[in-house]
Formats: C-alpha cells, sequence, structure tokens
C-alpha cells in the first residue's frame, strides 16, 4: 500500500495535524520536532497525545517522521553552535520517542571550514552523546545536496558517520530526491544504478523515509531548491518511477514541495490518480 503525505504544520496542536492528515487524504506526515528557526518547542498535554494517538490508529497511519530544526548543526566547530546543536538532538530523540514518533530525520550539518572528516567526526560525538541505545525511535541522516561546506551529499559520507556511532542500530537513511538529483546522482536515466550504488554502501534496508521532492536546480548543481512534483527538472515521470520501483514502493514518501495544504491535497490526489492509471495501462 502507497503511504505519502506531507509536511505538516502543527500550530493547531498534533491532534489537529492528524486530523488534517486526515482530510488530506493522506496516510502519514512530517513534522517539525519544534521551531525550525529557532529553539522553542510546543508542550503536548496527556489527552491531545491520547487523541493523536487514536486518530492514528483509526486511520492506520504509515510511519510518521519528525524533522530536527535548520538551525541544528553537528558538524560545527563553534563552540556555542555545536553545544546548542548536542543539546537539541538529545531533547528531541527523547521528546519524539516519547510521542512514538517511528523517525526523527536531521541535516547532518555542514562543517563551515574545519574540513568534512571534522565535520563528520563531530556529528558522531554529538550522536553518541544523544543515543542510549534504548530508544524505539530512528535517527535519520538526509542525503543533501552538498551547498557550500554542507556534509552528506555523498552516501559514503553518510556511511562514516553510522559507523562510527555507539548505536548503528538506531540511525537510517532519508533519500531526498531533489537533494541526491542536484548532488549528482541521476536518478532520471540511472534509478537503479544509484539504487545499486546505496545498497553497496549502505545497504537498502537502512532507508527509512524518501523526502518527494522536484528540484528547481539542474542535475549536479549542488543548489537545493525544491519544486512541485512535475514542476522542476526531475519531472513527474522520474518522480513516478521513483514511487513504482518495487525497491522503493514500501518506504513512506513525504512532500516537502512549495504548496500550502490544499496545493498538497492536490499534489497527493494527483499522484495517486497517476499511479493507478499507470497500474491500469500495465494490468
Amino acid at each position: 500500500m502507497l503511504t505519502i503525505g506531507t509536511h505538516m504544520s502543527i500550530a493547531g496542536g498534533i491532534a489537529q495535524t492528524a486530523e488534517n492528515v486526515v482530510k488530506m487524504e493522506a496516510n502519514t506526515m512530517q513534522i517539525f520536532s519544534r521551531n525550525p528557526r529557532g529553539s522553542g518547542y510546543r508542550v503536548y498535554g496527556e489527552e491531545e497525545i491520547e487523541n493523536f494517538q487514536q486518530i492514528r490508529r483509526e486511520n492506520k497511519f504509515g510511519p510518521l517522521l519528525a524533522h530536527a530544526p535548520y538551525t541544528l548543526n553537528l558538524a560545527s566547530g563553534t563552540e556555542k553552535t555545536y553545544e546548542f546543536a548536542c543539546m537539541v538532538i538529545r531533547e528531541d530523540i527523547m521528546r519524539m520517542d516519547q510521542l512514538g514518533i517511528e523517525n526523527l530525520v536531521f541535516h547532518p550539518g555542514s562543517h563551515t571550514g574545519i574540513g568534512k572528516e571534522a565535520g563528520i567526526q563531530n556529528i558522531v560525538k554529538g550522536l553518541n552523546m544523544a543515543l542510549t541505545g534504548q530508544e524505539n525511535i530512528t535517527v535519520l541522516l538526509e542525503t543533501m545536496s552538498g551547498k557550500g561546506t554542507e556534509i552528506g551529499d555523498r552516501f559514503e559520507e553518510l556511511r562514516a558517520i553510522r559507523d562510527g556511532v555507539n548505536y548503528p542500530e538506531r540511525i537510517g537513511i532519508c533519500l531526498d530526491t531533489c537533494h541526491v538529483f542536484a548532488a549528482g546522482y541521476d536518478i532520471i536515466n540511472d534509478l537503479d544504478g544509484v539504487l545499486e550504488e546505496f545498497d553497496r554502501i549502505l545497504g537498502l534496508p537502512l532507508l527509512r523515509a524518501i523526502h518527494l521532492n522536484d528540484s528547481m536546480m539542474p542535475y549536479n548543481s549542488h543548489k537545493d531548491r525544491h519544486a512541485a512534483i512535475g514542476e522542476g527538472q526531475i519531472g513527474m515521470e522520474a518522480l513516478l518511477r521513483v514511487m513504482e520501483h518495487p525497491l522503493l514502493s514500501d518506504i513512506p514518501f513525504y512532500l516537502e514541495t512549495p504548496l500550502d495544504d490544499r496545493g498538497h491535497k492536490e499534489e497527493i490526489s494527483k499522484i495517486k490518480e497517476m499511479l493507478k492509471q499507470r497500474r491500469e495501462e500495465k494490468a
């Protein structure tokens, strides 16, 4: 069964957000674990959490995804920035785990001049301080576009992070279609080859989530600009092939396209209809 959702605002509370997912005719969602550009976060009461859990059970939601704030930079060599990142990842792993969120994704970070090797060592150190090994939640490293001093545009860098942590079983991968395309992985003309490389370096069982985004920027541009599905450089046909691929079709997809809730509902409906038509044509 197709598991698809979008990034949702939690301004009205997490139970209300789950209700909005149902209205959108989606069956999963991504939320920010806290203010995406700050440090504040919402505290949920027991009744709201119970309502949230009831809605997701009754509507058979797939795995949910929390996204750490953009201000988190575990690769930083600046003491204040690094200490903030360590605090946030530690708190958010605990908070999202308590909510029963299956996965927490974060951008590995930018080394800002200290070099990739040192940046990776900082990420590993931060994760080792945050993870106890007793969590149910899986922390996902996101594939990145490689802009500036960003870490994570090569599968080998994500492998180095996972290999370094004390509890690698708690670390998975989130593949962003916009990011990998911009990083130089040709998912249009060689999707099988990209997946073979991913499997060889990381292992496909580690792939827990896919950010389904088109790209405003061209292939190998190393620039991160999301576009609505079918309106960018990747295109509808290639993204539908991603969703239909037998190695990926059971993985949850999360839209992060630049649309409002109404636009996302229409986008999800369009994707479902096109996938249905393609199945009928092949039958």
